[in-house]
C-alpha cells in the first residue's frame, strides 16, 4: 500500500484552500492526522490565526478489508474545529496591560503583526532591564525568514541603536551569513532572548529571561522560520530550557515546538577565538552553517 504526504490548508469555514494533490473517487480513503496551528508554509499566503494545518495521507486501500474504519474513530475530527483549541486571546484580556508587569500573560495569538511587539517592549516594564536601556532592541530582518537567529541580549552597541546585531559580533555573523549565500534582509530576522541590554552586558537572569520571553514565542509565531539557530548556552537555555554547555551540543539539530533548531557559537565567542585550525571554534562554526545552508535548501526543495 502506496502513500504521499502533500499539503492540506483548512480555513476556519471547512473549505479547502490549497492542495497539492487530487482524490480518486472510490479508490482512496483520506486519513487525517492533527498536525497543529503553526506549521503553515512560507508561502501559503492564509491568515494563521484562522487556519488549521494539516498533512495528509492517501491510503489507497479496500475499505472492506482494512480497518481503516477503526482508524479514523481514533483521530480526532479534525472538521469539527471547534475541538481546536483557539490561538486567540480571550474576549476580556487587555493588552494594555502586558508591559506593565510580567504577571500579565501574553496569550498565543495576542499580537497580529511584528509592530505592535516593537511598541510593547518600547515602554516595558515587566523586568528591572526597562529601567536601565537607552532602547528596547527587538529584531531586524524579514518578516517571514526562513531562519531566525536568536542572541543572549544587546550590547551596548544594540543598546544605543535599538537594532540587533550592529557591533563587532554582528558584522561577523553578516559575514558568516554571507558566506553560504544567505541574506539578513532576504533569508533571516534576528533578534534576543531579552529585548533590553542587561547592566555591563551581564548575563540575563532567569526571571529576566521569563518576563521577555512571551515576547519571543510570539515573534517565533509570526515569522515561523523553518530553523531556528540559537547562538550560545543562554540562548538555548532562553528558548528551550536545554541547560547543557553550548560546545556539547553545538551543531547538533534539536527539536523544540515542533521546529528545527541548531545551537551554535555566539560570534562574540568566535572573536575571542581567532584560531582557524581545524577543531577550532571558527572551524567549527564554517561545519555548522554549511549544515544549516544544505538542511534549508533541503527543507526549500520539499
Amino acid at each position: 500500500m502506496g502513500s504521499t504526504l502533500p499539503r492540506l490548508i483548512l480555513s476556519s469555514d471547512q473549505k479547502i484552500l490549497d492542495s497539492s494533490s487530487r482524490l480518486s473517487p472510490g479508490q482512496k480513503k483520506l486519513a487525517l492526522e492533527f498536525k497543529g496551528l503553526s506549521r503553515l508554509q512560507a508561502d501559503d499566503k492564509i491568515t494563521r490565526e484562522t487556519t488549521v494545518n494539516l498533512e495528509i495521507s492517501f491510503l489507497a486501500c479496500d475499505p472492506v478489508q482494512s480497518n481503516f474504519k477503526n482508524y479514523m474513530t481514533d483521530q480526532i475530527d479534525l472538521f469539527n474545529l471547534s475541538e481546536v483549541k483557539d490561538t486567540a486571546p480571550p474576549a476580556d484580556f487587555n493588552p494594555d496591560l502586558i508591559p506593565t508587569d510580567a504577571k500579565v500573560p501574553i496569550p498565543a495569538g495576542t499580537y497580529p503583526t511584528l509592530g505592535p511587539i516593537a511598541d510593547h517592549c518600547d515602554r516595558c516594564h515587566r523586568c528591572d532591564l526597562g529601567t536601565t536601556r537607552t532602547h528596547a532592541v527587538v529584531g531586524r530582518g524579514h518578516s517571514n525568514a526562513d531562519i531566525m537567529i536568536v542572541g543572549e541580549g544587546p550590547g551596548q552597541n544594540e543598546d544605543e541603536t535599538g537594532i540587533p546585531f550592529v557591533g563587532k559580533a554582528g558584522q561577523l555573523l553578516e559575514k558568516i551569513l554571507e558566506s553560504v549565500k544567505l541574506s539578513s534582509q532576504d533569508d533571516v530576522y534576528i533578534c534576543n532572548v531579552v529585548k533590553c541590554r542587561p547592566p555591563n552586558n551581564r548575563t540575563p537572569t532567569t526571571d529576566e529571561m521569563d518576563a521577555c520571553k512571551p515576547y519571543l514565542m510570539e515573534q517565533i509565531r509570526l515569522i515561523n522560520p523553518k530553523i531556528i539557530l540559537l547562538t550560545g548556552a543562554t540562548a538555548v537555555k532562553g528558548v528551550t530550557g536545554d541547560k547543557r554547555g553550548i560546545t556539547k551540543i553545538r551543531g547538533q539539530w534539536l527539536e523544540w515546538d515542533d521546529r528545527l533548531c541548531m545551537p551554535i557559537f555566539h560570534p562574540a565567542y568566535l572573536l575571542r577565538n581567532q584560531s582557524r585550525e581545524k577543531g577550532s571554534p571558527k572551524w567549527l562554526m564554517w561545519q555548522d552553517i554549511q549544515a544549516v545552508r544544505a538542511k534549508l535548501d533541503e527543507i526549500r526543495g520539499n
